[in-house]
C-alpha cells in the first residue's frame, strides 16, 4: 500500500468519527463488518426474536428497538478512547481534505453547528472545554463485539456504543434479525450525530437506541425534539446505503443517482405532516407558551364545553392517551367539570373551530399563501401572529440539508445481498467483490480478520492511535505493564482470526496473547519511540523482544513475525 491507501486502511482499525468524516465508504465497511459478525446471527435465536419470528419486518423492528434500549446504553465518555490534537490530525488528513474544508464540516475541528449549538457552546456541550481548545476525542465507533465488551468495562452493565455505532447495529441487525432490506435502509450522517432513515411503511428514523416513527417524530414532546435536533440544526455530510455513499464536500459520488433521488423524496414525506387536530395539538404541545392562545372545545350533552388549552395539557400528564383527533372525547370524558368554561374567552381561539376553517377553506400551511391566510385568522387572537404561524410551519415540515445532486454520480458496483442468504453465502459474496469494490475490501479491516488482510493498517492503528492504554500504565514500569497484562483474562473479544486493538484490551481488561504483546508494544513505543521490537507468534506462543523478553499465551494460531522499526512494520510468516 502507498501512504494514502495505509492511512484509509489503517481507519478501518480504528474508526473514528473523523475518520468516517474523510473516509466515508468506511461508515458502510463497520455494517457489513457487522453483518459478517456472527454475534449478529446469534440473535435469530434468541427467543424474543424466536416468539415474533413470523410477524412483518415492522413488527420486528419495533421489537428489536425495545431489545437494543434493554441490551445497550449509549455512551460518549470522553475518556473511553481518549483524546488526540486537531494538528496531529489534521496534517493526517491533509492530502485528503484542506484543513479549511474540514473545519466548516466535522464538530471537531471547529465547526460549531446553527443556532442551537452556539447557543449551548459545542465543547462545553461535549465536556471538552476542561481541556485546551486544540484536544480532541478519538471518539472511535465500536463493532458490534466491541459494544458488547463494555460489561467488562468498569461502570457499565450492559453493553454500549455512541451514535455511529448504534446506527451502524441498527442497519444490520434490521437486515439480519427483521429481514429489511439493505436497499430500504439510508444512514444520515451530520457534524454532530448519525441516524438511519428506513423505508418501511410511513417510514422510521433510528435515533441512538431508538426507532422513532412518523406518528412520534410529530408529537411535540421533549424526546422527539432532541432526536429532531440534528435534522432541525445541522447540514447532513454523508449519505450511505449499499449502492454507495455521497459527500456534502466530495465532488465524485457513489450512491446510485436514482437511489438518493428516491431518498431524497421519501425523507421529505417523511418529514412533512399535514396541519389536522392531532398535528396543531402536537405543536401546542411542543411550543406550551402558545397555549394560552387557545382554547379545546366539543359540544356535550347539549352544551358547548370549552376548556382552555394549558388545563387540558395538564389532563395528559396523568392520562396516556394524547390529545388529538381521536382521542379528544376521551381526554374531555376525565375533565372535571369545574374547568369547563359555558362561553370561549373572546381572546382565544378554538382549536376545533380553526382546523374546520382550514380543512373548508383547503389552506396548506406548507405554501406562502397558506400561511397568510393563517396569520390573519390569527391576527385578531395574538400580537405575534406571524411568528407564530411561521414556527407552527416550521413544525409541520423540516427542510433537511442534504449534499447537492450536483455531483458525478460514479458506478460503484453497489453491494447487493440478501437476508436470505447464509452468513456464510454473504462472507463469500464479499470476498468476491473486494477487487471491485472499495467498501467491502475495507470490511475485511473494520472486521479485523487478519487472515484476510495484511497486517500493516492493523499496525498502523494500533501503534499510533491507542492512547488509552498508553495512559493506563503511565505510572507502571516496563516489568510492572507486563504484570498488568498477564492479570487480565486472557480471552480476545473477538472469535477466531480477529484481533481487537491494544486500547479495547485495555478498556475491556482482557485480551488474547498476541493482543496483549501489540499492546505492550504500544507503551513501550510512547516512551521511546526508536526502540526496535520484534513479536514473534508460534501458534501458542507469543514471544516480544525489546529491552527484554515477554512470554504470551495465543489461541490465534498466527505463525508471524512482526519487526517494528522507526515507524515501519514488517511482518513475515514462520511457515
Amino acid at each position: 500500500m502507498d501512504s494514502k491507501q495505509l492511512e484509509k486502511y489503517s481507519s478501518a482499525i480504528s474508526l473514528s468519527d473523523m475518520e468516517i468524516f474523510v473516509f466515508p465508504e468506511l461508515m458502510y465497511s463497520l455494517v457489513l463488518a457487522n453483518i459478517m459478525s456472527p454475534v449478529l446471527w446469534e440473535w435469530r435465536e434468541h427467543p424474543t426474536f424466536k416468539k415474533i419470528e413470523n410477524k412483518s419486518p415492522w413488527r420486528k423492528l419495533l421489537r428489536m428497538r425495545q431489545f437494543i434500549m434493554d441490551e445497550y446504553e449509549f455512551n460518549l465518555d470522553l475518556e473511553t478512547w481518549g483524546m488526540s490534537n486537531k494538528d496531529t490530525e489534521l496534517k493526517r488528513f491533509a492530502p485528503f481534505i484542506s484543513p479549511e474544508e474540514i473545519s466548516k464540516s466535522n464538530a471537531l475541528f471547529g465547526y460549531q453547528g446553527d443556532e442551537y449549538y452556539f447557543d449551548i457552546g459545542i465543547r462545553r456541550h461535549f465536556g471538552l472545554d476542561k481541556y485546551s481548545s486544540d484536544v480532541l476525542p478519538y471518539w472511535k465507533t465500536e463493532t458490534i463485539e466491541a459494544m458488547n465488551a463494555f460489561k467488562y468495562k468498569q461502570g457499565y452493565s450492559h453493553g454500549a456504543g455512541e451514535c455511529v455505532s448504534l446506527a451502524a447495529l441498527y442497519i444490520a441487525a434490521a437486515f439480519i434479525v427483521c429481514g429489511i432490506s439493505l436497499e430500504d435502509m439510508y444512514m444520515i450522517l451530520t457534524p454532530l450525530h448519525s441516524q438511519n432513515f428506513i423505508d418501511l411503511q410511513d417510514g422510521a428514523i433510528t435515533n441512538n437506541r431508538r426507532v422513532v416513527t412518523k406518528g412520534m417524530w410529530f408529537n411535540g414532546t421533549a424526546i422527539t425534539d432532541k432526536a429532531q435536533r440534528a435534522m432541525r440544526n445541522e447540514e447532513i455530510t454523508i449519505v450511505s446505503h449499499p449502492s454507495g455513499y455521497i459527500h456534502c464536500l466530495y465532488e465524485d459520488a457513489t450512491i446510485s443517482k436514482d437511489v438518493y433521488e428516491k431518498f431524497k423524496k421519501r425523507l421529505s414525506s417523511f418529514l412533512t405532516v399535514d396541519l389536522d387536530m392531532s398535528t396543531f395539538a402536537n405543536f401546542l404541545r411542543f411550543r406550551h407558551k402558545y397555549q394560552e392562545s387557545f382554547v379545546f372545545c366539543r359540544h356535550l350533552r347539549g352544551d358547548d364545553k370549552y376548556i382552555r388549552a394549558e388545563v387540558l395539557f395538564q389532563y395528559e400528564h396523568s392520562n396516556p392517551i394524547r390529545i388529538g383527533s381521536d382521542s379528544l372525547d376521551k381526554i374531555f370524558s376525565d375533565v372535571s367539570e369545574e374547568d369547563f368554561h359555558p362561553f370561549k374567552p373572546d381572546d382565544r381561539v378554538c382549536v376545533e373551530q380553526l382546523i374546520r376553517f382550514i380543512k373548508r377553506s383547503g389552506i396548506d400551511i406548507h405554501t406562502q399563501e397558506g400561511r397568510s391566510l393563517c396569520k390573519t385568522y390569527f391576527d385578531k387572537y395574538m400580537d405575534d401572529s406571524e411568528q407564530f404561524v411561521a414556527e407552527l410551519s416550521e413544525f409541520c415540515k423540516i427542510e433537511a440539508r442534504l449534499p447537492s445532486s450536483d455531483k458525478r454520480f460514479i458506478d460503484n458496483q453497489g453491494i447487493e445481498i440478501s437476508s436470505d442468504m447464509t452468513r456464510e453465502e454473504i462472507i463469500d459474496y464479499l470476498k468476491d467483490k473486494r477487487d471491485t469494490n472499495t467498501t467491502a475490501d475495507l470490511a475485511f479491516y473494520a472486521y479485523r480478520d487478519m487472515r484476510e488482510c495484511p497486517w500493516q493498517p492493523f499496525l498502523k492503528a494500533s501503534l499510533e492511535r491507542c492512547p488509552v492504554s498508553i495512559e493506563a500504565c503511565k505510572d507502571y514500569n516496563n516489568e510492572k505493564i507486563y504484570d498488568w497484562l498477564r492479570s487480565m483474562e486472557n480471552e480476545s473479544i473477538y472469535d477466531s482470526s480477529r484481533l481487537a486493538h491494544p486500547d479495547e484490551v485495555a478498556n475491556y481488561y482482557r485480551g488474547d496473547g498476541l493482543e496483549k504483546a501489540i499492546t505492550m508494544a504500544n507503551v513501550l513505543l510512547s516512551r521511546d519511540a526508536s526502540m526496535e521490537i520484534t513479536i514473534t507468534v508460534d501458534k501458542d506462543i507469543v514471544v516480544l523482544l525489546a529491552d527484554d523478553e515477554y512470554e504470551f499465551i495465543s489461541r490465534k494460531s498466527f505463525q508471524k513475525r512482526i519487526c517494528i522499526s522507526n515507524g515501519r512494520y514488517e511482518v513475515s510468516s514462520l511457515s
